[in-house]
């Protein structure tokens, strides 16, 4: 095999052992790795049991893995997966860490937990040999104290590298919050699916690498070295822009040009406050402009520093789904206010996107009357930064209405209905448990296709969003093998640089036609296990749809009045079902698993008729 070694090493918290499990090269040109590795892992062990796997028992595996292009295509990402508490199924989550270089060099492309520790624990992974440490004396630590604090046990413990790289779980991952993410490097987060209440759940405090090997051998190593520099060159000149403002941009571009940025709960999606603008974050709040991860030619990542009551706050843009979902989401119009929320955010390590939208929730519920200062202990204020920490902090801890609110927004409406005897539903922003991405479709001006997130198989995923044509770099058969290779989408050129990257590193000799089939093979069995879905909540047709408020007109803006059509959805729900061979229920036929090589996976179509 060549890019990957065909090993991971599964570690079983519970007994404190660790075994390595091979993985044929055929499963590799299937799924490549990431998270069509983990689709395939997760369905093959589980199958029709799928239903009854509680996310957060033991049973559930977290898996981080790396791809065939992990260490060779410019850029490094990580792969967090398992069954999402938030979905009920698998999520292919990506955060920028070395872990993933460092699992490489050990040797591995990736590491699975199994189980849970007694006591919170670390896991160090030291060239391929394991260690379960203790880890009491850093557990309740939030980012900035954690990162210092674990770097010197790391280096008193197991004698480790200083600078070994290392993603963990803040307070809220540790309180099994259903919006908590996998951290690291302070500001970077996978969150997505819920995975640092997995994490919290197998009392797991962080899980740190280091390898000193090489990376495994690929087909043609000169003329890659050759694509690489072209494609360093390409990278760089293609995202000068990017490299200025990173996705903070959007904070004008998005809200002010294409009326589709979430404001007070997605009540509208524009707004003309020009100091809440990619200037306005560079004026007032960027120290270090530009930075990078490693290997990255693109460095759209600034840092940011805002003063607060005392206290120093410091995140990273915050990139434009910060800015968005933790300032304007929350009337927040301030460069300085989304600073201190984003950064409170990694402090407490808490995805921003999940955790803003169920804080816009319950704004909007106080807002109306239908949540009560008694119930909730202070008012919450749309644009109030000082309420919205408050909340943020006792969701992190589950206090109070932070019991709810830690469940995200999918179970906490449905808890609130039960407990006010009303359908609260429809102020929930949220495509099959997971909230959406702060990309609005009623302008049709930037994500342009109604089906987006309906259709999609992680939700409100704005980064895997389900479009057409499916065999193009707009689909989510793409957005499925960027997360399966593993790189990042901003710094992919084109499909054709991307499938020739992929067969000078494994020698597979694929065409686009193959490339698009594993992405297709990848969503479709992630959709069987988000259809089984259990034990807590189960999809089918009629959840493939937009949050209530999608239909409803803009109020606001140059396409006031727009708003998307339920004819025209349930169209192109049509339409997309057949091109995915996916039934008219939505319901993946049996030959279309056996045309992807998903035969062995027909039994779990029984689950879903």
């Amino acid at each position: 095999m060549k890019g990957v070694w065909g090993r991971l090493l599964e570690v079983d918290l519970t007994a404190g052992t660790s075994r390595s499990i091979e993985i044929p090269e055929k499963v590799y040109r299937m799924f490549l790795g990431g998270r069509g590795l983990a689709t395939y892992l997760l369905a093959r062990e589980f199958s029709e049991k799928w239903r009854f796997l509680d996310p957060l028992s033991p049973d559930n595996p977290l898996l981080f893995l790396t791809g065939p292009l992990t260490g060779y295509y410019p850029g490094v990402k990580l792969s967090v997966s398992g069954k999402s508490p938030q979905s009920n199924s698998v999520i292919g989550s990506v955060v920028s860490s070395e872990v993933a270089i460092e699992l490489k060099a050990s040797g591995l492309d990736g590491l699975v937990l199994k189980g849970s520790c007694e006591k919170p624990c670390y896991v160090y992974v030291g060239n391929g040999k394991v260690e379960i440490r203790d880890a009491s004396s850093i557990w309740g630590l939030g980012g900035l104290k954690l990162v210092k604090q674990f770097n010197s046990l790391l280096k008193e413990d197991v004698k480790a590298d200083p600078k070994t790289p290392f993603v963990y779980i803040g307070p809220a991952g540790e309180n099994k919050v259903r919006t908590a993410a996998v951290m690291a490097k302070l500001a970077h987060a996978a969150g997505y699916g819920g995975y640092g209440a997995v994490m919290g759940a197998k009392r797991v405090k962080a899980v740190a690498v280091k390898g000193y090997g090489s990376l495994p051998p690929v087909n043609d190593p000169e003329s890659l070295n050759t694509l690489f520099r072209s494609a360093l060159g390409n990278i760089k000149e293609r995202m000068k822009r990017f490299r200025q403002w990173g996705t903070t941009e959007g904070t004008w571009h998005t809200g002010y040009y294409l009326s589709s940025m979430p404001v007070k709960n997605w009540s509208e999606e524009w707004h003309d406050v020009k100091d809440f603008s990619h200037v306005g974050f560079e004026l007032e709040t960027w120290v270090k402009n530009p930075w990078a991860d490693w290997g990255c030619p693109v460095a759209c990542m600034k840092l940011s520093i805002a003063k607060w009551r005392g206290e120093v706050f410091i995140t990273d843009n915050p990139d434009y789904e910060m800015a968005a979902y933790l300032g304007s989401n929350l009337g927040v119009f301030s460069p300085r206010g989304a600073v201190i929320l984003s950064s409170l955010a990694d402090e407490l390590g808490l995805c921003g996107i999940q955790t803003g939208n169920v804080m816009g929730f319950a704004v909007e519920l106080y807002e109306k009357g239908i949540l009560t200062r008694d119930e909730v202990g202070y008012e919450l204020k749309w644009g109030d930064v000082e309420c919205m920490a408050k909340l943020m902090k006792d969701i992190a801890y589950r206090r109070g209405i932070g019991e709810v609110l830690a469940e995200g927004t999918f179970r906490a409406a449905r808890l609130l209905s039960e407990k006010k005897g009303v359908d609260l539903t429809k102020y929930a922003i949220q495509v099959k448990g997971i909230a959406v991405g702060a990309h609005g479709v009623r302008s049709g001006k930037d994500y342009p296709q109604p089906i987006s997130y309906a259709l999609s198989v992680q939700g409100g995923d704005h980064t895997s969003v389900a479009e057409f044509p499916v065999n193009s770099t707009e689909s989510e058969a793409w957005y499925s093998i960027l997360d399966s290779g593993v790189v990042c989408m901003f710094t992919v050129l084109d499909d054709s640089t991307l499938l020739e990257y992929l067969n000078k590193v494994t020698g597979w000799g694929l065409d686009l036609g193959e490339f698009y089939e594993i992405g297709r093979r990848v969503i479709t069995l992630q959709r069987i296990l988000l259809l089984i879905g259990g034990p807590d909540a189960e999809w089918s047709v009629k959840d493939d749809d937009n949050p209530p408020r999608f239909y409803e007109p803009l109020p606001t803006g140059p396409y006031k009045g727009s708003a998307l059509k339920r004819e025209e959805v349930d169209e192109l729900k049509k339409k997309y079902y057949a091109e995915m061979g996916w039934g008219e229920k939505g319901i993946p036929s049996e030959e279309t698993l056996r045309r992807l090589g998903l035969e062995e996976f027909t039994p779990m179509l029984n689950m879903l008729h």
